[in-house]
């Protein structure tokens, strides 16, 4: 009985980890995501824009939540001028959420 209780639980150890990295993938890809959306919006290409949506990215790992993410993209709206407002990124972030899920667990 203790044996299957053991096994039970690192089954669900194992489905909570799992869960974990998805989220996290997901976070990232929801990031990655923005970070074009927004290139686009400042005129970047390619590399530059690839390069921007890393650093979008990036900017994730200071802290959990999204508020990290709003502080660094705010500030480059602001710097370039861009015609976007806080509730309009926060409501892209919304969006792309769903559509990051989708490609992660698609990957997977």
């Amino acid at each position: 009985m203790a044996d299957s209780f053991s096994k039970r639980e690192k089954g669900e150890e194992r489905k909570y980890e799992m869960d974990q990295q998805l989220l996290f993938r997901a976070e990232s890809r929801r990031n990655k995501l923005l970070g074009l959306w927004l290139a686009e919006i400042f005129g970047l290409t390619g590399d530059a824009a690839e390069s921007y949506a890393k650093e979008v990215v990036i900017a994730d790992m200071d802290e959990p939540g999204v508020e990290d993410v709003m502080r660094k993209v705010m500030k480059d709206i602001g710097e370039k001028n861009a015609p976007v407002t806080e509730d309009q990124v926060r409501a892209k972030i919304q969006e792309l959420e769903s559509v990051a899920l989708d490609q992660v667990k698609n990957e997977a």
